[in-house]
């Protein structure tokens, strides 16, 4: 058996490079990635351990046998077991409650479709049963920009209707490869428009207006609420967004490498996704996907919640900084021990009913601000990041 001789100090070579001396450049570097490979976890893919809700999670999707979506073609990737689905059989296999209309009873939702850019567009819309006229949050599902639909993503905009007393449209805007960039971020711009037009026939108050996103939705939500600004619009007085896809030009960040295998987003299937959506590689400098380019300081409050265990982590914090840099008021958490996809998982997921209840009360807040007349410019938040969680993205667990 080969043995690896301590690395002293009178060898005058780092670590690395004794190593390399001692078995050859090619064995040493084999050798390092077996010791990194060890030192995943099974279950999530990287070095950070899944929380216990987030296991069980985890652990149901497996047991449903998902295909790497990165090798299938777009009408399989469509037709694979979700996380969602993976949330609805666990609750069932415990014996919980696991129909959406019984677990927010005080919320209905009405199907219906709303104008996009380029024709009628499918929509959800979720209003509290009590009367009232309700702030409205337009909400967009994540996927990518090919997969996902007010289907699969029912849960999140379900719950913050019924947490933030608020009407929420979620909307099935165009995918691509079938409709390419701009598409998506052109139907988002023009049903913003229309709720903002329409917000009374909804039971909405005109003048409390949000949006609110997952991953590749809270891009579109994010870059909607400028581009509404710039084309005249009535302004949103809140964004949320849940781990945001900021950037794609730039896979190599931080997270992209610590959970390059993560579960169930990994590098690849984001690279996946570009491949779809784009027409030419440049596109994705376009302001509209690179938000890093944008005019951020059109935006309003901002409530940013990352996942730990997710590739975009690092482009939460990346927008995080460019924030601070354009001077809007913002709130920030990452949440330890949970994946991407995690917050619509209330029912299952304790980080999840945690992380919707921040974001709830930040949207309330928001919608009180807009009331104040005396108001002239947004409240100034102190940012409160999961310290715990923070620190172990930085070394891990």
């Amino acid at each position: 058996m080969l043995r690896v001789h301590p690395y002293t100090p009178r060898s005058g070579l780092p670590r690395p490079w004794a190593l390399a001396a001692a078995l050859g450049l090619g064995a040493a570097l084999s050798w390092q990635g077996a010791m990194a490979a060890d030192k995943l976890d099974a279950r999530t893919g990287t070095r950070y351990k899944a929380d216990k809700d987030m296991a069980a999670v985890l652990d149901t999707l497996a047991a449903m046998s998902p295909k790497p979506i990165e090798t299938l073609t777009v009408e399989e990737a469509r037709k694979q077991p979700t996380p969602a689905d993976a949330v609805k059989a666990l609750l069932k296999s415990q014996d919980k409650e696991s129909d959406p209309a019984r677990i927010t009873p005080d919320v209905t939702a009405t199907d219906r479709t709303i104008p996009g850019a380029a024709g009628p567009l499918p929509a959800r819309v979720y209003t509290p049963k009590e009367g009232g006229s309700w702030p409205v949050i337009v909400y967009f599902h994540g996927g990518g920009w090919v997969l996902g639909s007010k289907e699969s993503y029912d849960a999140a905009p379900r719950a913050l209707s019924g947490l933030v007393k608020a009407v929420v449209v979620s909307v099935d805007y165009r995918l691509a490869p079938e409709h390419k960039f701009p598409a998506q971020h052109d139907d988002a711009l023009a049903v913003y428009h229309w709720v903002a037009e329409r917000a009374a026939d909804l039971q909405g108050d005109p003048k409390r207006l949000a949006l609110a996103g997952e991953s590749a939705g809270a891009n579109l939500a994010l870059s909607t609420a400028i581009s509404a600004r710039q084309a005249g619009m009535t302004p949103p007085q809140h964004v949320l967004a849940v781990y945001p896809m900021v950037q794609l030009t730039d896979l190599d960040t931080p997270s992209y490498r610590d959970s390059a295998q993560a579960k169930p987003l990994n590098k690849a299937m984001m690279g996946w996704f570009a491949d779809k959506v784009f027409s030419s590689p440049g596109q994705k400098q376009d302001p509209r996907v690179d938000l890093l380019r944008a005019d951020l300081s059109l935006l309003p409050t901002v409530t940013l919640i990352r996942a730990q265990i997710d590739p975009l982590r690092s482009d939460g914090e990346l927008l995080e900084r460019a924030l601070k840099k354009a001077h809007v008021s913002f709130k920030s958490q990452t949440f330890a021990g949970v994946t991407h996809e995690f917050f619509g998982m209330a029912p299952a997921v304790g980080n999840a009913k945690s992380a919707q209840h921040l974001a709830a009360k930040e949207l309330r807040q928001g919608f009180e601000r807009s009331l104040r007349v005396s108001d002239k410019r947004p409240t100034e938040a102190k940012v409160e990041d999961n310290k715990a969680a923070e620190a172990a993205a930085g070394k891990g667990k």
